[in-house]
């Protein structure tokens, strides 16, 4: 059931609005960023989702949005533009993502710049999902896996691609499973590119993106066991777009929801296309719609929308 005005007062982000650093409690060290012994991403993401609410704000310093902060571009900019953005939404959302791709414009320095916000992020109790979007074979998958999720570039988790074959993708499974990180495999972008491939009919009858649903299940079942409980392994289905694939409920990991604001997507549209999922699976990402209040309407804008987004979902 969405959640009253008065269950909504009494979350800890509401109680500590004024930006102050939270209490560390058993709680908050086993979502924070740094993954803890024997708990899945998935359980670390519900655990904080359940603290601060629904929500995943995107890190993007694009040229335009570092202009819009003040700030030149540049590794200086990038530093500044996380360090910022950290401040802002502290205590807000549970999770962050920024996207990698506008950290390696500058090179070596903008990588550095990326690991100081996974740091800086990290010392705040948030979550991180680097949104670079890998995926290959073989050996290059092999080498993804030690630089995503054991070298310095590693967050909480990472974004992969799946359409060299998903089969592809198993050492970066097998590494977040170790690692008690996470693999967030794109299953429905929020871009209507994507569609004509995502819903291309497979052998058996259903579509690709139906594959993969399944395909993230199994590997999530087979970490789990009979216990139940959620994996390591989280699927990207956008809040727009076509129809939400079949048995997404059953994932028993965590979908993450781009598109919200800037690409069309409204907390209507997420209440509709996840009302099956399970309770702090679902994160809703929202990243130039909240960006374009600036560095001082940053963080009420990040609230209203959680606490709208809070209200919506199961």
């Amino acid at each position: 059931m969405p959640r009253s005005a008065d269950q909504r007062s009494e979350r800890p982000s509401d109680r500590h609005a004024a930006g102050g650093a939270r209490p560390t409690t058993p709680a908050t060290r086993a979502a924070r960023a740094a993954p803890v012994e024997g708990v899945t991403f998935g359980e670390r993401v519900r655990l904080a989702v359940g603290m601060l609410g629904p929500l995943c704000a995107g890190i993007d310093p694009s040229p335009a949005l570092l202009e819009a902060f003040g700030l030149s571009d540049d590794a200086d900019g990038l530093r500044a533009f996380g360090e910022v953005c950290v401040g802002a939404l502290q205590g807000v959302v549970p999770v962050v993502k920024p996207q990698v791709a506008f950290f390696e414009r500058h090179g070596a320095s903008g990588l550095a710049a990326f690991e100081q916000l996974v740091a800086t992020a990290t010392e705040a109790d948030m979550l991180v999902i680097a949104d670079a979007k890998r995926g290959d074979v073989g050996s290059t998958t092999e080498a993804y896996a030690d630089a995503w999720f054991r070298g310095p570039l590693a967050a909480d988790a990472v974004t992969a691609t799946p359409y060299v074959g998903a089969g592809a993708l198993l050492p970066m499974v097998v590494a977040a499973r170790a690692t008690g990180r996470g693999l967030i495999v794109v299953v429905t972008s929020s871009n209507p590119e994507g569609r004509a491939l995502q819903e291309a009919v497979v052998g058996d009858g259903g579509t690709v993106e139906e594959e993969m649903v399944r395909t993230v299940s199994r590997w999530n079942a087979e970490e789990v066991g009979p216990a139940g409980g959620l994996g390591s392994v989280g699927a990207v289905v956008g809040a727009t777009g076509g129809i939400v694939p079949e048995h997404l409920a059953e994932l028993a990991g965590v979908v993450l929801a781009p598109g919200l604001g800037a690409q069309g997507g409204t907390v209507a549209d997420v209440a509709r296309r996840f009302a099956l999922c399970v309770p702090g699976t679902v994160l809703p990402a929202a990243s130039r719609t909240l960006l374009s209040f600036g560095p001082d309407g940053l963080r009420a804008a990040a609230s209203r929308l959680r606490d709208d987004l809070a209200a919506a979902l199961p």
